[in-house]
């Protein structure tokens, strides 16, 4: 067949994927063309799926100069298989070799990053040691994903605390965000008494509380069942005009829910209700929900009237069906 003579005699060097790349955008449109991050992020996974590292660093430096920066989707090529574990080393050899300075080291960081997302810290640990030996810019918010994975996937506090120890060893003091990784961890498992050693430690660095830090702490004494001095923290919070974030009152709400105090949670959403709609409908929703799921049906009936009062949009099927088959026949 003609067709597959011709690919029978392929190019023994043929014009690069960026290139033959362009030309196509180039034939197709002869509009002026806006580059976008999501632009080079499917021109990047696109060159790999070819093999062309000489393309994905073009991109990637090209990108950079277009103040398209790096996203999650980056490197989506990269997945947790033999495959696409495969090509990690010459991924970085293609790194090393881009423009030095911003993007040299955000290219490395949104690598160790996706190699987080899919739970391949010891491979995102190999990138970093990379980073130290070449001085590539390390820095706190390198070691932010790693933290993460390790605290939240892995539940592994000990082996962040010794990733911390390692920042501290290369001159990188854990900032305020790393902190809270492992604040957040043993708030969430319930031991307070680590999390207050990491407080002293927190303070003794001069670092203040941010939003994140009073989250975790409000998470840790509901989960300890002391819902008062969760209280008192969210008092402290608007005092010092710290943003609230909505999974902090949800903790509250959870905390309240668990010990019986199902009146005390209702007035809860009560009193916070009518500053910012988008939080009242997620806290009247989880209440409402959770309440539903409890079968405590009149309290859940006077939150969906609240929320129908204020106009609060019913999002899940729970709340939905159960307004429908309770309340309509009242309006």
């Amino acid at each position: 067949m003609p067709v597959l003579r011709t690919l029978a005699h392929r190019n023994p060097n043929p014009p690069s994927f960026l290139c033959n790349t362009y030309r196509l955008f180039n034939a197709q449109n002869t509009e002026p063309y806006e580059p976008t991050a999501t632009h080079y992020d499917n021109l990047i996974n696109a060159a790999a799926r070819n093999g062309d590292f000489a393309a994905i660093r073009n991109l990637l430096n090209k990108r950079v100069r277009d103040g398209c920066f790096n996203t999650k989707r980056t490197f989506d090529f990269i997945t947790n298989t033999d495959a696409g574990i495969s090509v990690l080393d010459e991924l970085s050899q293609t790194l090393a070799h881009l423009d030095q300075g911003f993007p040299r080291k955000s290219a490395y960081d949104s690598l160790i990053a996706r190699l987080c997302k899919i739970n391949r810290v010891d491979d995102s640990l190999r990138l970093v040691k990379t980073m130290i030996q070449s001085n590539y810019g390390v820095n706190a918010s390198t070691f932010h994903p790693i933290l993460n994975a390790l605290t939240r996937k892995k539940k592994n506090t000990e082996e962040a605390r010794r990733v911390m120890e390692i920042m501290r060893e290369i001159r990188v003091s854990p900032d305020v965000t790393a902190y809270n990784y492992l604040l957040t961890s043993h708030c969430f498992t319930g031991n307070l008494k680590a999390a207050a050693g990491l407080l002293k430690e927190m303070e003794a660095a001069g670092m203040a509380a941010d939003t994140r830090t009073y989250d975790a702490l409000v998470l840790g004494a509901c989960r300890a069942g002391k819902v008062e001095g969760a209280m008192v923290l969210l008092r402290r919070m608007e005092d010092e005009g710290v943003g609230i974030l909505y999974s902090t009152h949800a903790h509250v709400i959870n905390g309240l829910l668990k010990l019986g105090y199902y009146a005390q949670a209702v007035e809860f959403v009560m009193i916070y209700g009518g500053k910012d709609k988008k939080l009242d409908e997620e806290n009247f929703g989880i209440l409402g929900s959770r309440l539903i799921y409890l079968k405590r049906f009149e309290e859940a009936t006077v939150v969906l009237k609240e929320m129908r009062k204020r106009g609060l949009v019913m999002r899940s099927h729970e709340l939905q069906d159960f307004y429908e088959l309770n309340l309509t026949q009242n309006f």
